[in-house]
C-alpha cells in the first residue's frame, strides 16, 4: 500500500514524531495506522531515553488546591520556553499536581528515599516473615520494597486519572517527552494538608 502525505501528516499530528519517522513507520506497517503508532511508540521510548541527559532550565511551577484543604506546588522542567507554554506541557504539570494531591507521595523517586527509611522498612518486613529460609526472605524483601517504592515515590506511582492502564507518572512524562521532543524532568514538589503535622 502506498503511503500518502495525508497519512504521514495525520500520524505526525497524533504522535508528535518527525515526518520521516512517520513515513518510515507507515511504510513498515504497510499503511496500517494503528500498527504505525505502535512502531513509533516502541521507538519513542528510545527517543525519550536519548533526551534524558539534555539540560532542562525552562518549565513551569504548577499548583493545585483541593477544596481549600490540600495544596500542591510542583516544579516541572523542560528545555525551552516554547514547550513550557504549550497546552500539552501545561496539562502535564496540572495532572502531576493533581496526582500529588490525591496520591500523597512522600518522595520524588526511589533515589530520594533515605537509607535509614529503607532499613527501617526492611526491619518491619523481616519481622513479618520470620522463620522462612534466607533466600526466600531476600525475594520477599525485594518484592515488598518494590511495593513501597510504587506507593511512596511519585515517579513510580500509578497515575490516578488512568489506574486501569497501569501507567506510572514516569510513563506519563516519557510519553510527553516523545510527543514534545524535549527532555522533561519533574524537579521537586511540596504538598500541604490542613492541620497535618510535619514529619521529623
Amino acid at each position: 500500500m502506498s503511503v500518502t502525505a495525508e497519512m504521514v501528516k495525520k500520524l505526525r499530528e497524533q504522535t508528535g514524531a518527525g515526518m520521516m519517522d512517520c513515513k518510515k513507520a507507515l511504510t513498515e506497517a504497510n499503511g496500517d495506522f494503528d500498527k504505525a503508532v505502535d512502531i513509533l511508540r516502541k521507538k519513542g521510548l528510545a527517543a525519550a531515553a536519548k533526551k534524558a541527559g539534555r539540560a532542562t532550565s525552562e518549565g513551569l511551577i504548577g499548583s493545585y488546591v483541593h477544596m481549600d484543604k490540600i495544596g500542591v506546588l510542583v516544579e516541572v522542567n523542560c528545555e525551552t520556553d516554547f514547550v513550557a507554554r504549550t497546552d500539552d506541557f501545561r496539562q502535564l504539570v496540572k495532572d502531576i499536581a493533581m496526582h500529588i494531591a490525591a496520591a500523597n507521595p512522600r518522595y520524588l523517586s526511589r533515589e530520594d528515599v533515605p537509607s535509614d527509611v529503607i532499613e527501617k522498612e526492611k526491619d518491619i518486613y523481616r519481622d513479618q516473615i520470620k522463620g522462612k529460609p534466607e533466600h526466600v526472605i531476600e525475594k520477599i524483601l525485594e518484592g515488598k520494597l518494590e511495593k513501597f517504592y510504587s506507593e511512596n515515590c511519585l515517579l513510580e506511582q500509578i497515575f490516578v486519572k488512568d489506574p486501569d492502564q497501569k501507567k506510572t507518572i514516569k510513563d506519563l512524562v516519557n510519553e510527553m517527552i516523545v510527543k514534545l521532543g524535549e527532555n522533561i524532568v519533574v524537579k521537586r514538589f511540596v504538598r500541604f494538608q490542613l492541620g497535618e503535622e510535619k514529619e521529623g
